[in-house]
C-alpha cells in the first residue's frame, strides 16, 4: 500500500466523510495541508478572520444537518477560532475544527505561534485531540466526526502539529467507531414514555416547550404529528424557531425574557409542561423557584446530564427526540383541554405583539414585518445578537426548521453575519437575509469581503440605531439612563453605504417606512453579491415584553404584558 503524508491522509479523510466545504484562514502550521487542499475536491471559503471561519462552519451544520468544519493555523489563528468553538458548544452544533500546531519536539517551550490548543479549548468542546503520531490520524478524524454528530451534538478540536502532517504512513480508514466510554441513548425507556402517555392524557393545562435539540434530532414532522394528535398548546425556544408553525393556532411562539406574554402566562398557569430538547435556560425560566410553580415535569432529552440540571423533573425520558415522539404518537392521546385552549385565545387577544406606530421614525418591529412580507416567511434568516435578535425572533413567523440561525447560549455579537455566509454556502439556491446591529456588525463587517468574492448574494438588514442596543435598554430600565458607552453613533456614525461599496457589496439606505419595501425588493432582485440595507430606525426603541433578570415570567415589562 502507497504511504501517504499526513496532509494527504487528512484531506483524503474528510473526503470519506462526505465534507464538501470548509471555512478557514492559511497560517505557517497548517502549509502543508493547504498545500494538498489546492488539488483536492473540496470547496474551502477563505473568510477574513478565524472566528468568522467558525460561526460560518457552525451555521453551515445548523442549516443543512451535517458537520461543519473549519481550519486554522496554531497560536493566534487557533485562538481567534475560540469563540465560534464556544458558541458552537453553547448550542450544541456538530462541528469539526482543526488547527495547526508548532511542532511535537517544540509544544510546551513556547515556540513561535504555539498555544496550548486542547488545554484552551477543552471546557468548550465535547472532545478534542492532539495528534502526535500520524499513523493515528485517520482514525481520529473518523473519531471526531463521529463524536460531534452523535448523541447531543457538538463541536471536536483536532490538534494537528506541522510535523505530523509531513510525516507518513500507510492510509486505511476505519469502517466504524467503537468508543467502550461512549454510547448514547437513542430509544427512550419504554415504561417512562407509557407513564408520559398517561400524564399527558388525564393533564387540564398542557404546554410543550420545545427547544433546538427538536431541530438537532430532525423530529419537526414528529412534534407537529404529536400536536395535532393532542391539540396540545407549544411554545418554542430561540433556537427552535421554525420547529411548528408559528401561524398555528397552537402556537405561542416563544417563550423567556422576551417571549410573548401569551407563551409565558400558559407556562406559569400549566399543569404539565412537557419539555423536548430544552435545557431550562435562564433566559426561558426566569426565577427559577417560581418557574410553571403548578405543573409536573416531563423531560425528553438525548443528554442525561440536562435531565434536572436546572429543574427537577418528574418523568425523565433519556433518548433521541425523534424515537422518543414515534413511540408517544403511537399511543398518546388527547387530553380534554377545550377550557385551557380557551383561556389561552383569551391571552393571545389581550397580549398581543404589538409596538408604537405613534413616534416619529422607523420602527425596527415594521422592517421585520416587511421582510416577513416579501419573503412570504421562506427565507433563511441569520441574526447577530442584541435587540434586532429579538425582533426578528418576534415579528418574522418561522414555519420551517433550519431556517433560522442565531446564537442562543453563548450570545456572541459578530455571529451574525458571518453565519450568514455559511447559510449561504450550505443554501445556495435560497434567500439568505442576515439581519444585524450596527454593533453586531461592526464586529464582523471585513467578511463583505468574502461574501463578495464568493458571491453570495446575501441580503444584510441592519437594524441601525447608533447604540449598543440591548445593553443601552438595560441601562435605560435598571441604571438610571446613565448610557456609559454604549452610544456608538454619534461622534462618529459609521457610513455603512460607503463600507459595502468599498468592498464591492451594493448598498441602499432607508430612512421612511415608504422606502421599505422597495428597498427589500430591490435588494431581493440581486443575484451576485451582497446588499447591505441600512436602515436608520428609532434609536431608543425596547424590547417588549420583558422579564428582568431574577424576575418570575409572569412579571413581565411592557405596556403590551
Amino acid at each position: 500500500m502507497k504511504k501517504m503524508t499526513g496532509a494527504h491522509i487528512l484531506v483524503e479523510s474528510l473526503l470519506k466523510e462526505g465534507v464538501e466545504v470548509m471555512f478557514g484562514y492559511p497560517g505557517g502550521s497548517v502549509l502543508p495541508f493547504f498545500d494538498v487542499l489546492m488539488d483536492a475536491p473540496l470547496r474551502h471559503v477563505l473568510m477574513r478572520h478565524e472566528q468568522a471561519a467558525a460561526h460560518a462552519a457552525d451555521s453551515y451544520a445548523r442549516v443543512t444537518g451535517k458537520v461543519g468544519v473549519c481550519v486554522a493555523t496554531s497560536g493566534p489563528g487557533a485562538t481567534n477560532l475560540v469563540t465560534g468553538i464556544a458558541n458552537a458548544y453553547m448550542d450544541s452544533i456538530p462541528m469539526v475544527a482543526i488547527t495547526g500546531q508548532v511542532k511535537t519536539f517544540l509544544i510546551g517551550n513556547d515556540a513561535f505561534q504555539e498555544a496550548d490548543v486542547t488545554g484552551i479549548t477543552r471546557p468548550i468542546t465535547k472532545h478534542n485531540y492532539l495528534v502526535k503520531d500520524v499513523r493515528n490520524l485517520a482514525r481520529i478524524v473518523k473519531e471526531a466526526f463521529y463524536i460531534a454528530s452523535t448523541g447531543r451534538p457538538g463541536p471536536v478540536v483536532i490538534d494537528l502539529p506541522v510535523d505530523v502532517t509531513v510525516a507518513e504512513t500507510e492510509f486505511t480508514y476505519p469502517k466504524s467507531v467503537t468508543i467502550r466510554s461512549y454510547k448514547p441513548t437513542y430509544k427512550g425507556h419504554v415504561k417512562q414514555i407509557e407513564k408520559a402517555a398517561d400524564v399527558i392524557v388525564k393533564s387540564k393545562r398542557p404546554v410543550l416547550y420545545v427547544g433546538g435539540g427538536i431541530i438537532l434530532a430532525n423530529a419537526s414532522q414528529e412534534l407537529r404529528e404529536f400536536v395535532s394528535k393532542t391539540g396540545i398548546p407549544i411554545t418554542t425556544t430561540l433556537l427552535a424557531l421554525g420547529s411548528f408553525p408559528e401561524t398555528d393556532p397552537l402556537a405561542l411562539e416563544m417563550l423567556g425574557m422576551h417571549g410573548t406574554a401569551y407563551a409565558n402566562h400558559a407556562v406559569q398557569e400549566s399543569d404539565l409542561l412537557i419539555a423536548i430538547g430544552a435545557r431550562f435556560d435562564d433566559r426561558v425560566t426566569g426565577k427559577l423557584d417560581e418557574f410553571a410553580p403548578h405543573a409536573q415535569i416531563i423531560h425528553i432529552d438525548i443528554d442525561p446530564t440536562a435531565i434536572s440540571k436546572n429543574v427537577e423533573v418528574d418523568i425523565p425520558i433519556v433518548g433521541d427526540c425523534k424515537h422518543v415522539l414515534r413511540e408517544l404518537n403511537k399511543i398518546a392521546k388527547p387530553p380534554k383541554i377545550d377550557t385551557w385552549i380557551k383561556q389561552i385565545k383569551t391571552w393571545k387577544k389581550k397580549y398581543p405583539l404589538k409596538y408604537d406606530t405613534k413616534t416619529p421614525g422607523l420602527a425596527p418591529q415594521f422592517v421585520i414585518e416587511k421582510l416577513y412580507e416579501a419573503t412570504q416567511g421562506k427565507a433563511v434568516i441569520a441574526t447577530g445578537v442584541g435587540q434586532h435578535q429579538m425582533w426578528a425572533a418576534q415579528f418574522y413567523k418561522y414555519s420551517l426548521p433550519r431556517h433560522f440561525v442565531s446564537s442562543g447560549g453563548l450570545g456572541t455579537m459578530g455571529f451574525g453575519f458571518p453565519a450568514a455566509i455559511g447559510a449561504q454556502v450550505g443554501r445556495p439556491n435560497e434567500t439568505v437575509i442576515c439581519i444585524d446591529g450596527d454593533g453586531s456588525f461592526q464586529m464582523t463587517s471585513q467578511e463583505l469581503a468574502t461574501a463578495v468574492v464568493e458571491k453570495l448574494p446575501i441580503k444584510i438588514a441592519l437594524i441601525d440605531n447608533g447604540y449598543l442596543g440591548m445593553v443601552r435598554q438595560w441601562q435605560e430600565l435598571f441604571y438610571k439612563k446613565r448610557y456609559s458607552h454604549t452610544c456608538i453613533g454619534d461622534t462618529c456614525p459609521p457610513d455603512f453605504i460607503k463600507l459595502a461599496e468599498a468592498y464591492g457589496a451594493c448598498g441602499i439606505r432607508v430612512t421612511k417606512e415608504a422606502e421599505v419595501m422597495p428597498a427589500i425588493k430591490e435588494a431581493l432582485k440581486i443575484k451576485d453579491r451582497p446588499c447591505l440595507l441600512d436602515f436608520r430606525v428609532r434609536r431608543e426603541e425596547n424590547v417588549f415584553p420583558m422579564v428582568a433578570a431574577g424576575r418570575p415570567l409572569h412579571e413581565m415589562l411592557g405596556a403590551m404584558a
